[in-house]
C-alpha cells in the first residue's frame, strides 16, 4: 500500500514532530502554569458528560 520511502519519510516526520512538541511544550511550561490553573477540572468535567451521554443511550437502547 505504502512505498518504503513513504513508511521512512512517515516515521522521520512523527519523530520529529513530537520532539516539536515537547520541545515547545517545555518552553511555555510557565505560561501554562499561569494561565490555565485549573484546566484539569474542565477535562474531568468534560469526560464525565461523554460518560453521562453513553450510560443515557445504553439506558434507551434496551
Amino acid at each position: 500500500m505504502f512505498s518504503q520511502g513513504q513508511l521512512i519519510f512517515a516515521g522521520c516526520f512523527f519523530i520529529a514532530f513530537v520532539i516539536a512538541m515537547i520541545y515547545a511544550y517545555r518552553k511555555d511550561l510557565t505560561l501554562h502554569r499561569t494561565f490555565y490553573k485549573g484546566n484539569y477540572k474542565i477535562l474531568i468535567g468534560f469526560i464525565v458528560f461523554i460518560g453521562i451521554l453513553f450510560l443515557i443511550k445504553v439506558y434507551f437502547k434496551r
